[in-house]
Formats: structure tokens, C-alpha cells, sequence
């Protein structure tokens, strides 16, 4: 008998840009903030009014970078530089794959279910905004 898998719904969708959308707008920074399912699939994706245009696709290849290999982006940045074990992963999956903080992967306990991609201020206030919204899980 086939098991469901358990994965973000458009509902959590929403939750979680609101809160994302809140943090954002509490440290003055708009930005582009994206919700994956846990397939790695767009689920609904927000761009908040003077959010950079360039940001919209970056949001979203975080959040699926963040599902596609269960890690925060923060996280898989140090390992893709030069030098580094993952050294030329951003050319990968055919480069859909951000190296930089923002993107973070949505759990249910020990469970990926989906992920965030947030884009549009500095590395450190898209992460900011992005574990603001995964609070909201």
C-alpha cells in the first residue's frame, strides 16, 4: 500500500510568508520569499512591493537547494568554494542551486516537508526572514 508523504500545503504556504513578510518588514528590508513543498516544487511565492525583480528567481532556488539537499544555504555556502568537498555544486541540477544564506529547509520533527528561499537584502537578513517564517511552521 503506498504511504503519503507529509509536505507543505498551501495553507502552511501562506502562514509562513506572512511571518517571513512581518520579520521583513520589521528590519525595513523587502523581499522576494518563497515556499517549496517537499518535492521541491514552488509552492507560492511572494514579492513584497520594491523587492528586487532579480531577487524572485534567486528566492526560489534557494528554497528548492534547501529540499534538495536538506540543508540551510548558510549552511552549504562554506563548502562550495574553492577548494572545498562541494566545490562546483552551483552548477548543478542544472543551476538551480544558490550557495548563499536564505534558503531553509521546513521540518515536521526529524521530517523535511518542505523549504523557504527568501532573497533581497544581505545574506544575514535573508536568513533573519527565512527562520522567521519557518518559526511559523
Amino acid at each position: 500500500m503506498p504511504t503519503s508523504v507529509e509536505t507543505v500545503n498551501l495553507a502552511d504556504a501562506r502562514r509562513i510568508i506572512a511571518a517571513a513578510e512581518k520579520k521583513a518588514a520589521e528590519i525595513g528590508q523587502p523581499m522576494n520569499i518563497a515556499v517549496a513543498d517537499a518535492g521541491g516544487n514552488l509552492v507560492a511565492h511572494v514579492r513584497m512591493d520594491g523587492a528586487w525583480i532579480g531577487s524572485v528567481d534567486i528566492s526560489i532556488k534557494k528554497a528548492f537547494t534547501s529540499r534538495a539537499f536538506d540543508i540551510a544555504t548558510k549552511d552549504l555556502a562554506p563548502h562550495s568554494q574553492s577548494g572545498s568537498q562541494f566545490f562546483g555544486i552551483h552548477a548543478s541540477n542544472d543551476g538551480k542551486i544558490m550557495i548563499f544564506a536564505g534558503g531553509i529547509p521546513l521540518k515536521k520533527g526529524d521530517k523535511v516537508i518542505g523549504s523557504i528561499g527568501v532573497s533581497g537584502g544581505s545574506g544575514d537578513q535573508d536568513h533573519a526572514v527565512a527562520e522567521a517564517g519557518a518559526a511559523a511552521l
